[in-house]
């Protein structure tokens, strides 16, 4: 199984299923609108989610901030992490971020080294199973405005190309 370089999240947005297969029935510009539409949600969600890394991210936390983008789908999706270098040891970030967004009950990498085991320091905060410290808690708080406003743009969409079809 290949290495997950980066974490990306999709919006869950209730009957998302039957506005797309209705957008199949549209012409292709109708899914290009949407998807323009999603991704100026997910923009405003990737800023959220990386002022959220600033400052509850813990130490990785501005280091993976940048990281964070909007990524361009039918459905507002954001991914953080990636192959980019990040921190004095210029590890790819996709390295630090899940111990900085889940935790870790061990060490990683150079820490990992046995000349630091008896080190009472922690390179991450401890692990608490699936409950994260941040990223995944900024797209649950926002997922229900971002859903209202996805299916407003969806609507609107249907609307203009139906229009367009009518006359």
């Amino acid at each position: 199984m290949p290495v997950r370089r980066t974490l990306t999240v999709r919006m869950h947005i209730d009957g998302a299923r039957e506005v797309l297969r209705a957008f199949s029935l549209l012409p292709k510009e109708a899914s290009d609108e949407l998807r323009d539409a999603s991704l100026r949600l997910a923009d405003t969600l990737a800023l959220r989610a990386a002022d959220d890394f600033r400052v509850a991210g813990g130490a990785q936390g501005p280091l993976l901030a940048p990281t964070v983008k909007a990524v361009r789908d039918r459905i507002p999706a954001v991914q953080a992490g990636g192959t980019t270098r990040v921190g004095s040891r210029r590890a790819p970030a996709w390295g630090v971020l899940f111990g900085a967004v889940f935790g870790m009950t061990r060490r990683s990498g150079w820490y990992a080294s046995p000349r630091y085991g008896t080190s009472v320091g922690r390179q991450y905060r401890p692990h608490q199973g699936s409950d994260a410290y941040t990223f995944f808690p900024v797209v649950e708080r926002n997922a229900p405005d971002i859903a209202a406003a996805w299916e407003r743009m969806a609507d609107a969409i249907v609307r203009d190309f139906a229009a367009v079809d009518a006359s």
